[in-house]
């Protein structure tokens, strides 16, 4: 099976995520889109996580019953902080019947020069770019493993609704009903 891997800490899950995953899954040669949750993006900040468990269900609320997007959390049994060469190979000897592909945002393309081993993932993996606000995929744009999508354009974020949340703002409708509920009920982000 081709599956595409959605990296992603997902703090919190929204539809533009979805929507991406989405349009992989029914637009494309990927057969299955897994939402890989990462516990700790070495490029990022840890501190504003929310708990692992917690961001992991929230995917999972997300994508409900559709049988082509499944939750991962195979991360959280890898070594920290996480490198997606890891996770690769881990992936591959786990499930060798599946050729495995990452999924992007072109703005990750831009930097995809500063992830761990970049020059093998490419020499072995596929990778989907959907497009992203005023980003171009810098160097790699036109690598011949890189393969561009026409997904929508999302230009919803994580922290945008982080920050609204915060602010009081009610933004129930960006994210799964499900997903927006248990963020209420566990006060997530108030703060």
């Amino acid at each position: 099976m081709k599956v595409g891997l959605y990296f992603g800490s997902f703090n919190p899950i929204h539809n533009g995520h979805l929507i991406i995953a989405n349009y992989l899954a029914e637009f494309t040669d990927i057969e299955q889109v897994w939402m890989v949750v990462s516990p700790h993006n070495p490029l990022k900040p840890a501190g504003s996580l929310l708990q692992d468990y917690h961001r992991f269900h929230l995917v999972e609320l997300g994508i409900g019953s559709y049988r082509k997007i499944k939750a991962s959390k195979i991360e959280f049994e890898l070594p920290r902080p996480s490198f997606t060469i890891h996770t690769l190979a881990y992936l591959r000897e786990k499930f060798p019947q599946h050729d495995f592909s990452l999924i992007m945002g072109a703005d990750n393309l831009e930097t995809f020069h500063k992830w761990k081993n970049y020059d093998l993932i490419l020499e072995d993996h596929d990778i989907y770019v959907y497009p992203r606000p005023l980003c171009d995929g810098g160097q790699f744009k036109d690598h011949p493993r890189v393969k561009w999508v026409e997904a929508p354009l999302m230009e919803i974020s994580s922290t945008f609704i982080r920050n609204a949340i915060k602010n009081g703002k009610d933004v129930h409708f960006m994210m799964p009903a499900a997903v927006a509920d248990y963020i209420d009920e566990m006060n997530f982000f108030k703060k």
